[in-house]
C-alpha cells in the first residue's frame, strides 16, 4: 500500500488579494512544486482531511467529524458547486472501519465541502487527470470543537484502513497554521447572526459577497496593523511544523482548545486536519517528513505553510 502525505494552509484571498513583491510568487510556485510531486506520485486516491467555515456545516446538525459518501462543492469563494468524485463503496467501507475502531463518525450523502477542500485539492492537482476523493470534514469552528486526543484516534483508524488498501493514497490535511479571521461565535453575537449558524446554507450571492469582503477587509487592516485580530504567529506555528517534522504527535494528546486560540487564534483550531492526516500516516508506518515552506502573510490572513511526507519504508 504505498501511502504519501501533503499538508498545506489554505487562504481564499488567494485570488482575490494580489501580493506584492516575491510572496505570491514564492507561494504559487511552491504548490506548483508539489503539484509536480503529486503528477509523478500518480494517486488512484485522496483522503483528504479539511475543516468548514460555516459554508456546508452549520449548528442544525453540527458532527465532530463527518466522512462524504456523496457530496459537492459548497459555492464559496468562486470555486464553483461541482460535484465530487467520490468512491463510494470505498468511502463507506472507511466509515464501516474507522467505527469499528470505535471512533464515533458520522457520513453524508449530500455533503458541501467548501474552500477548505476545494481550494488545496485545485492547487495539488493542477492539470492532472481527475482522482476519486474522500472528504473528511472535522469540526474546526463551531465550539464545542472536538478534543485534539479524539483527532488522533480518528487519524490512527483512517491510517489503519488505509494500511489495507491497494491503491496509492495521497493523504492531504488542509488549514490553518496561526490565523485569526472574523468568525462569528455563538453566543457572542446577534440572534440573525446566530440564525446565520443554524441554518446560513446556501446563502444568496449577496449575501456570501458581503461576508467574504468583511473577510478581504480584515486582511488589509492586519496588513496595516489596524485591526484588533489576534496577530499571526510564526513563532507557534514553527514549533508546530518541528513537531510534525520529528512525529512528536503525543504533544496533542494535552493540546487544549485554549492554547491553540491563545497562540494561534480562531483558525488556529483547523490544525486539527494537520493532527489527523499525520496521525493516520503513522498508522501505516514511520514516517520521514519534510518542510517546504512557510511564511507569515498577513494580508492573506494565514500563517502559509506545506509539509509533505512519506513512510520511511518506501
Amino acid at each position: 500500500m504505498p501511502v504519501k502525505l501533503i499538508c498545506a494552509s489554505h487562504t481564499p484571498m488567494m485570488d482575490f488579494v494580489p501580493l506584492a513583491g516575491e510572496i505570491e510568487r514564492e507561494v504559487r510556485g511552491h504548490f506548483a512544486s508539489l503539484a509536480e510531486q503529486v503528477r509523478a506520485y500518480d494517486p488512484e486516491l485522496i483522503v483528504m482531511f479539511a475543516p468548514d467555515h460555516f459554508n456546508g456545516f452549520f449548528y442544525d446538525l453540527m458532527p465532530p467529524f463527518c466522512v462524504g459518501l456523496r457530496g459537492q462543492s459548497a459555492g464559496d469563494w468562486g470555486f464553483g458547486t461541482a460535484a465530487l468524485d467520490i468512491p463510494e463503496a470505498t468511502a463507506l467501507a472507511l466509515v464501516r472501519a474507522v467505527q469499528a475502531e470505535d471512533v464515533d463518525v458520522a457520513y453524508s450523502y449530500r455533503m458541501q465541502a467548501d474552500h477548505g477542500f476545494t481550494q488545496p485539492l485545485s492547487l495539488l492537482t493542477q492539470g492532472q487527470r481527475p482522482c476519486p476523493v474522500i472528504p473528511i470534514f472535522i469540526n474546526s469552528a463551531a465550539r464545542p470543537l472536538p478534543p485534539c486526543r479524539r483527532v488522533l484516534k480518528l487519524g490512527e483508524a483512517v491510517g489503519r484502513f488505509l494500511a489495507q488498501r491497494p491503491e496509492r493514497v495521497l493523504i492531504i490535511g488542509s488549514g490553518g497554521l496561526s490565523h485569526d479571521p472574523p468568525t462569528p461565535q455563538f453566543g457572542q453575537v446577534p440572534p440573525e447572526v446566530e440564525e446565520f449558524l443554524i441554518a446560513g446554507r446556501n446563502p444568496s450571492e449577496d449575501a456570501r459577497a458581503r461576508r467574504q469582503s468583511k473577510v478581504i477587509e480584515t486582511g488589509r487592516r492586519l496588513a496595516a496593523g489596524e485591526d484588533s485580530a489576534l496577530r499571526l504567529n510564526a513563532a507557534w506555528d514553527r514549533g508546530l511544523i518541528d513537531t510534525f517534522l520529528d512525529a512528536r504527535l503525543e504533544r496533542f494528546l494535552t493540546l487544549t482548545d485554549e492554547e491553540i486560540l491563545a497562540e494561534g487564534g480562531r483558525g488556529g483550531q483547523e490544525i486539527r486536519a494537520w493532527i489527523a492526516a499525520f496521525s493516520a500516516l503513522r498508522a501505516c508506518g514511520e514516517y520521514r517528513a519534510q518542510s517546504h515552506y512557510y511564511r507569515a502573510i498577513d494580508e492573506w490572513i494565514v500563517g502559509m505553510a506545506m509539509l509533505s511526507a512519506e513512510p520511511v519504508a518506501a
